[in-house]
């Protein structure tokens, strides 16, 4: 496997590119609100024609976004912050017909001689054996610590078992995290751990409930919420180990958002879910490798954020690697079935995963 798949720009002299028009825009009627009939993107490559042959690839895309045009750069922002007066992209053809190609066979490898029309085994299922996915993730994850950006969206249990917490520490503390998005639930059990060796109650190691243990979880927010920040509590705790004491030291940024059913929740989370979206999405604009981890509504929200493409600073295209880890397939198919078909499911324990993944990488 090459880590970076080399991308195929479209042939613009093609005859239907070749006479397409200029794209049309109409002005954006209030603060966030598009005209009718605007231009959803998707999170594949897009083009817009400026005239006469000059097509503009959109960076930073996402799905479910429209395209703003501000002279001769066309910028891809969510509706809701579209101000008025905007010039917006509209048309909703994605073949050059109104100015607009999407292209989606970039990335496609040559095609493989004598495939077969009918064969088992076409996409990735509890019984996929994923040797190969694993051995392209390592590839992946040690060309982008040090010439991408990796994120990581991680569920609690990451944090319930001792070897699993260790192994995301070492990923941290190695340079294969350069930004962490989770929910309240990560970093409160993470920080339980660090204090009680509890994660919701149970020893990490053994998975022994401890007396009054469902108490932990609850204690940790408060002394958090004491000392008003996660940082000051580490320092003054003296807490020694874990996923966000590793973000805390080695300056990794991560943002929680927060949701209805959080405790507390740690001062850091932030309530505000547009807030906390826009905070995600900087990680979205910059990230090369995306790895998710037991958390269905994190691993889908932030997909949708995150295209399948990245403008690097010297004009080059490259995929955007999307992993997403997890003992069923209800994530990746809904994850697929929501337009992030480019995710790599890997079906298995996420504690077996991460431990892996470190046990490889360290070496």
């Amino acid at each position: 496997m090459s880590i970076l798949p080399s991308y195929a720009p479209p042939d613009f002299n093609q005859p239907h590119l070749a006479r397409a028009p200029a794209v049309k825009t109409e002005p954006a009627p209030a603060n966030g609100v598009v005209p009718n009939n605007f231009h959803g993107t998707s999170n594949h490559p897009e083009y817009v024609h400026l005239g006469n042959g000059d097509w503009l690839l959109a960076a930073e895309s996402r799905m479910d976004a429209v395209l703003v045009l501000k002279g001769k750069t066309v910028e891809v922002t969510e509706a809701r912050r579209v101000c008025k007066g905007d010039a917006v992209v509209v048309g909703r053809t994605e073949n050059g017909e109104d100015g607009v190609y999407v292209h989606v066979t970039g990335f496609e490898p040559p095609v493989e001689t004598a495939v077969d029309k009918f064969s088992f085994r076409t996409r990735g299922t509890r019984e996929t054996p994923f040797s190969r996915s694993y051995d392209e993730l390592y590839q992946v994850l040690r060309h982008d610590r040090d010439h991408g950006h990796i994120v990581w969206v991680l569920g609690p249990a990451v944090a319930f078992d001792k070897d699993s917490r260790d192994a995301m520490q070492g990923l941290i503390e190695n340079g294969y995290c350069h930004g962490l998005l989770a929910g309240n639930a990560l970093a409160t059990h993470d920080l339980e751990a660090a204090l009680f060796r509890t994660g919701l109650g149970q020893d990490i190691y053994s998975q022994h409930l401890k007396p009054l243990g469902h108490y932990n979880h609850l204690d940790i927010i408060n002394e958090v919420r004491l000392r008003g920040s996660i940082a000051r509590t580490i320092e003054e705790l003296d807490l020694k180990d874990g996923i966000i004491y590793a973000c805390e030291k080695y300056k990794v940024p991560y943002t929680l958002a927060g949701s209805i059913r959080d405790d507390g929740p740690l001062p850091e989370v932030v309530a505000d879910v547009y807030q906390a979206q826009d905070a995600m999405r900087v990680h979205a604009r910059k990230a090369t490798t995306v790895v998710a981890l037991a958390t269905q509504l994190h691993s889908i929200a932030f997909g949708n954020m995150v295209p399948s493409y990245r403008v690097m600073d010297d004009g080059s295209v490259r995929p955007v690697f999307f992993y997403i880890v997890d003992m069923t397939e209800f994530s990746a198919d809904k994850l697929a079935n929501r337009g992030s078909a480019q995710a790599v499911a890997i079906l298995t324990n996420v504690q077996d995963f991460i431990v892996n993944l470190w046990n490889n990488l360290r070496q």
